[in-house]
């Protein structure tokens, strides 16, 4: 057997391994905050913390296969490694989830929402913002029905919401009698 004929042992891939090391981190951190849950001791077996902890072992075992996929090469392949970064559009995606930080207290859930997904399909290369706003909305809307209404958590109501709660109110009144 020659020499052309045996594989170079497989170089560390930098990128995925941040990715892995990331999410690692993330998960740390889903753990740290999960500890200070407080649990009512009437909880017998299922309480608060029950799903944050599954949540937290699936991001493990997740980055775990990430850092050892890294570890062997990584999982592109060697064409895509050559494919340069599109800045411009890491930017507008990364413009869309910092307003979402910066809009959701005064502008509510909904439409900082909406903002978000027009940008991030911006950057995604869509060219149909009417579409990518009516998308979002419905999303949005019913991302914000289904954890206020159904389940009664508060996820940043603003004013879109606030009307929308007051017409669902009055409809759910006017039906009861």
């Amino acid at each position: 057997m020659s020499t052309s004929d045996q594989q170079a042992p497989p170089r560390l891939a930098v990128p995925e391994l941040l990715i892995g090391v990331g999410l690692l981190a993330c998960a740390g951190a889903v753990a740290w905050q999960t500890l200070a849950i407080p649990v009512s001791p009437l909880y017998s077996k299922v309480g608060p913390t029950v799903f944050p902890y599954i949540t937290m072992a699936g991001m493990m075992i997740l980055s775990l296969l990430l850092i050892i996929a890294a570890l062997r090469g990584g999982w592109q392949p060697e064409d895509e490694k050559e494919t340069p970064t599109d800045w411009k559009a890491m930017g507008i995606v990364a413009l869309g989830l910092i307003a979402n930080l910066v809009l959701i207290q005064p502008l509510g859930f909904t439409a900082a929402s909406v903002i978000m997904f027009v940008l991030i399909c911006h950057g995604f290369g869509s060219r149909r913002p009417l579409r990518d706003v009516l998308l979002g909305l419905i999303l949005a809307l019913a991302a914000y029905f289904g954890f206020a209404r159904a389940l009664g958590v508060n996820i940043g109501a603003g004013f879109i919401e606030n009307q929308l709660n007051a017409i669902v109110d009055s409809v759910v009144a006017m039906l009861r009698g």
